[in-house]
């Protein structure tokens, strides 16, 4: 499954576009590492635990999309896009959203 955030694909052409897909999750730490997180913030830097849950968020919620664009037959899914929210604290969903598309090669290819 192609998956790009840019409103073509390089050397292929829209044949159909089939609907907007998506995938999102809500994640949550632990209260341990929502702890070592609290203390991270009285002395500065990355909350690594944050991050972490957030690239894991990010990889679930693009895998949730592929699996639905390719339910609907797509090639590929374009012009993706995250949207991050907060749900209470120490919980956030993150939404993958793009558009599901079918491609051929560019004539003359």
């Amino acid at each position: 499954m192609i998956v790009v955030n840019t409103d073509f694909v390089p050397g292929m052409r829209i044949r159909e576009s089939l609907g907007v897909v998506q995938g999102s999750t809500i994640r949550a730490k632990h209260i341990g590492k929502d702890l070592m997180a609290a203390l991270r913030t009285l002395v500065g830097g990355e909350i690594k635990e944050y991050t972490e849950m957030l690239v894991e968020a990010r990889a679930e919620s693009v895998r949730r999309m592929t699996a639905s664009a390719e339910k609907i037959g797509a090639d590929a899914v374009i012009n993706i896009r995250f949207v991050t929210s907060q749900v209470m604290a120490g919980a956030a969903e993150l939404l993958a959203y793009g558009t599901a598309v079918k491609l051929e090669p560019e004539s003359g290819r």
